[in-house]
């Protein structure tokens, strides 16, 4: 099973080292890297050259966005699975794309996640938030549930059944795509009960108030789209992560 992981990237040379690191180390035999480069002017194609996975597709190319990129990235992937890896991200352990590949092996399985944890930005040791998502159920969606999305690893049927991301939203596009396969895309998921990925705090969709604000809009918008409530189900989306910030632990 070739397993197609995607990074957009715009200037990430500060952290792709760690992000390279964490895919080199994976023990499943097929896996092929595709970068989508936006343009960037700090040494992160230098680096990639020199430095990057041995089955690389590297292409450095403007875009729109951050989904625009991530489409490209998406369409010239060539396995039958794809995930996402940010440059800001690492996967948790050498076995998460062996975990990813075992389940999968389940013809019956569109999809897997697992558990995502927050670390500190200037210290990857330190947890922040730690996110258990738990077994998918279509009425948790309702109350703002969603799959930690730099966990989530698809089969390449989801995106030719249910399209790539919807470049209108400029935050809140993966949300929006995970609503969609869910429900008319009828996506059926499979949990893996593991830490698949740390993630560094302070990503696009709280770097600032207005921020804040516009990935509301669009969470909210999104919800109404496809139908799965209203204001209290937007409340409740971003109620459900208090209870993951877990204060100073190591790892």
């Amino acid at each position: 099973m070739k397993i197609s992981v995607v990074t957009a990237v715009m200037n990430g040379r500060a952290t792709l080292p760690a992000m390279l690191e964490s895919l080199k180390a994976q023990r499943h035999p097929s896996v092929e890297y595709v970068v989508q480069d936006g343009g960037s002017s700090d040494g992160t194609l230098a680096y990639l050259a020199a430095h990057g996975h041995p089955d690389m597709l590297l292409q450095s190319t403007p875009d729109s966005g951050i989904y625009d990129a991530i489409n490209q990235g998406i369409r010239r992937a060539s396995g039958s699975v794809v995930g996402l890896l940010h440059a800001d991200d690492v996967l948790a352990g050498p076995h998460v794309l062996t975990w990813v590949a075992d389940a999968l092996a389940d013809p019956d399985i569109d999809g897997v996640y697992g558990d995502l944890q927050y670390v500190a930005r200037d210290d990857p040791t330190r947890i922040i938030r730690q996110w258990k998502a738990g077994p998918y159920l279509a009425a948790h969606l309702k109350r703002g549930w969603m799959p930690p999305h730099p966990t989530l690893y698809l089969r390449r049927e989801v995106f030719m059944r249910s399209g790539l991301y919807d470049t209108s939203y400029r935050i809140a596009g993966d949300y929006e795509a995970m609503l969609r396969f869910l429900t008319t895309g009828h996506l059926k998921l499979g949990y893996i009960p593991q830490v698949m990925v740390r993630m560094k705090m302070g990503g696009v969709s709280n770097r600032s108030f207005a921020h804040l604000i516009r990935k509301s809009r669009e969470d909210y918008r999104a919800i109404r789209q496809h139908r799965v409530g209203g204001v209290g189900t937007l409340v409740a989306k971003n109620l459900s992560k208090l209870p993951q910030f877990v204060g100073r632990a190591q790892v």
